[in-house]
């Protein structure tokens, strides 16, 4: 199996985020790639919450998600858009930050909202408070493709490993991991912890990201550390989409998951075990 991972410069404009990310789709499709990841935030990457809130739209009248459908079923490919903001028509107003698996007919065969919310601060002026306009997801999801099962994350669940730890103990062959990291955090930790969670489960990891210096017309500008990675189950990195917007593209061997998972079989040697005492921890009588 071929994936193409589509590294954007996004912005806070859905139309000039839509046209980019067909260009690429389409690119990847060519190049034989039966499986195209968009990076998170494909629809808007943007700080501004009343302009956020006033772009977004709900998933059936989502221009983005419409569109992405027909190509898939165009294209007769696998396409996950890696995450759109979405309107859910909850009382405090909050939006999605969902994942959508979309089959080669155009049929959405999965979604996933984004469990872990990004609430932190960088020092250096870098606060982020995902929460104020995204409302948290509450469930793990694993899909079934033509050619595998995949496991679906974003971003910051990435830090969470008992969150992939569960998604290939239910099966989960390929991970994905769209993202929209921050520089500082993407140069710290970005492609340790995607090869741990490859070793660590056993997994492919796919992982599409958005890069550069994004612009906006509304609040503040961000920028983000790129480096689309796709990783192998013994943790070796397959391929890098650096710095720039572009394409990436790589093959997936799905015997490669068990092979990895045969030799070293964690998956299987969990053990239940107390939790960690208070004064006297480690002690033993």
């Amino acid at each position: 199996m071929r994936v193409g991972l589509v590294q954007m410069n996004g912005c806070d404009d859905p139309a000039a985020n839509l046209g980019a990310a067909e260009e690429m789709i389409r690119q990847a499709a060519a190049a034989g790639a039966g499986f195209v990841l968009t990076p998170e935030m494909t629809n808007i990457l943007c700080f501004d919450r009343d302009w956020a809130l006033s772009v977004a739209r709900n998933e059936d009248e989502d221009p983005t998600l419409a569109h992405l459908r027909q190509m898939a079923a165009e294209l007769h490919i696998w396409l996950l858009a890696g995450s759109l903001a979405i309107r859910t028509g909850g009382a405090d107003g909050r939006l999605a930050n969902r994942s959508f698996l979309i089959a080669p007919d155009g049929t959405i065969a999965a979604r996933y909202d984004k469990i872990h919310m990004f609430d932190v601060d960088l020092g250096a002026g870098q606060s982020y408070r995902e929460s104020s306009l995204y409302r948290p997801g509450s469930r793990a999801v694993v899909a079934d493709t033509g050619f595998g099962r995949v496991g679906m994350s974003i971003c910051y669940d990435l830090r969470f490993a008992h969150l992939f730890r569960a998604l290939a103990q239910a099966g989960a062959q390929v991970l994905t991991v769209p993202a929209a990291f921050t520089v500082p955090t993407g140069q710290a930790h970005w492609h340790v912890l995607l090869r741990a969670r490859a070793i660590e489960t056993g997994c492919y990891v796919v992982a599409p990201a958005q890069c550069g210096h994004n612009a906006a017309s509304h609040g503040r500008p961000r920028q983000t550390f790129g480096h689309s990675l796709v990783v192998s189950p013994w943790g070796e990195i397959l391929a890098d989409g650096g710095e720039a917007p572009g394409l990436v593209l790589a093959d997936l061997d799905l015997d490669a998951v068990g092979v990895a998972r045969g030799k070293i079989p964690a998956l299987v040697h969990d053990r239940q075990f107390g939790g960690p005492e208070g004064d006297g921890a480690g002690k033993q009588d």
